[in-house]
């Protein structure tokens, strides 16, 4: 809903009078991508590239390479069919077509070491081949390709092995293809991430960097996730460490977050590995997953892929965390719909206000139309807390919205004027409003 029209005409020395609550703006990312380029979703063979497009552009394939090598791996490869007798032109093209940039993560992860013929030459012929067909020169259906998800079983020595030689084929059959790492951190790898030194010497080889992070405040048994501005927890330290890393020895490359994620689900779990297990809601679970997507858009990375496409509904870890169950929307879904329609055309330009306790305010640009910014508000707590936030706008207020749960869309907001103070209610789920600067 559309408060009153009036304007607040004010001069930032104005508002750093009349506002000494709101802190100084940071300084913009010179190259921050707008957020269709940014939003990104993991999917697999199933995935229904028309239901989900509403929710984002990019989506990330687990592309399984024992698929396409079968049992032989010095076997050439026929692409696009798999050994298995998939036809991947017929996946990645049904998901180009409604407007999918792809991301094929290769998973040699299922062949195990010794099952390697060659492991050199094989890798890179496989890679040599993938890149012939299915990269931006050719057939034009993927335009980055991942070397391994998180090759746990393959320790470091021999997982450089494999990314080198594979990397040498597919930078060799096609410059144009994107190149990414598998899962890496930069100070304190786990069994599912290898050490970023893993890379060092080889720049050449690749243009991304790669993290997986999970908001997670306890693992086993409860497996256990918060909110992602957490004080407690290292989800988006290993974000900055990365960049950090790459600033002091590799600077230009990307980073991407190809998997972060929220479980919600409804069943309770049975006995077994998984009988600690808590589930977030689904409202945190929508709430938590669009607050991620602005935390990650500020801190200067390039791409951020939400984890899954879909559940069933599993009460173990990773088992409930899709934006949809059995492909019927969650709150999540209609959630990341609203940003990505919202913000699609924005990018990131500045944190207005950022008190952990209390209240968030991120601004958002539209490069066509950078007088009519938008600023998302949110409580950065997991209590379902609400309050009010009180200042002094740059400009007048068009509309104020919050995020939907449902298919119903958005809920108006009405906000308030007091003199020049506008004072917009605030919850959980993130608030946009739209200004109009003189």
């Amino acid at each position: 809903m559309i408060s009153s029209g009036r304007f607040w005409w004010m001069g930032i020395a104005v508002i750093a009078c009349l506002l000494p609550v709101l802190s100084h703006a940071e300084d913009t990312p010179k190259a921050a991508p707008l957020m269709r380029d940014f939003m990104g979703i993991n999917g697999h063979f199933a995935f229904k590239p028309d239901l989900y497009r509403p929710t984002c552009g990019l989506v990330r394939n687990y592309h399984p390479t024992i698929w396409d090598l079968g049992d032989d791996t010095s076997l050439a490869t026929d692409f696009p069919l798999a050994r298995n007798k998939v036809d991947w032109s017929n996946v990645y093209g049904s998901w180009k077509k409604t407007g999918f940039r792809i991301d094929a993560c290769l998973q040699f992860e299922s062949i195990k070491q010794p099952a390697w013929k060659n492991l050199e030459a094989d890798t890179r012929a496989y890679g040599e081949a993938f890149a012939k067909y299915f990269g931006p020169t050719s057939h034009d259906l993927v335009e980055s390709v991942e070397i391994g998800n998180e090759p746990a079983s393959y320790d470091a020595a021999t997982y450089r092995k494999v990314f080198e030689n594979m990397a040498r084929g597919l930078r060799a059959a096609d410059p144009k293809l994107k190149i990414v790492g598998a899962c890496a951190n930069a100070e304190t790898p786990d069994k599912y991430s290898k050490n970023v030194a893993v890379f060092q010497g080889l720049e050449d080889l690749y243009d991304v960097l790669n993290i997986h992070t999970y908001s997670m405040i306890e693992g086993w048994p409860t497996w256990r996730r918060v909110w992602p501005e957490h004080a407690d927890i290292p989800y988006l330290k290993v974000v900055t460490d990365m960049i950090k890393y790459r600033d002091e020895h590799a600077p230009g490359k990307e980073i991407w977050v190809t998997e972060f994620g929220y479980d919600a689900g409804t069943k309770k779990p049975g006995p077994g590995d998984f009988a600690g297990w808590v589930s977030s809601t689904e409202t945190e679970q929508a709430q938590w997953i669009v607050r991620s997507f602005l935390m990650f858009s500020s801190l200067g990375i390039d791409r951020a892929y939400v984890y899954f496409f879909n559940d069933n509904d599993t009460p173990m870890l990773h088992g409930s965390s899709g934006i949809t169950r059995n492909f019927a929307p969650k709150p999540s879904y209609y959630a990341m719909a609203h940003l990505y329609k919202t913000l699609g055309d924005y990018r990131f330009s500045r944190i207005v206000k950022q008190n952990k306790d209390d209240l968030y305010i991120f601004e958002y640009v539209n490069p066509d139309k950078p007088k009519e910014p938008i600023w998302v508000l949110w409580s950065p707590t997991g209590t379902q807390r609400t309050s009010n936030a009180s200042f002094v706008p740059p400009g007048v207020e068009l509309k104020a919205e919050t995020m939907p749960l449902s298919a119903d869309g958005p809920v108006p907001v009405v906000c308030t004027q007091n003199g020049e103070t506008l004072s917009v209610p605030v919850s959980e789920s993130p608030t946009y409003l739209w200004l109009k600067l003189p």
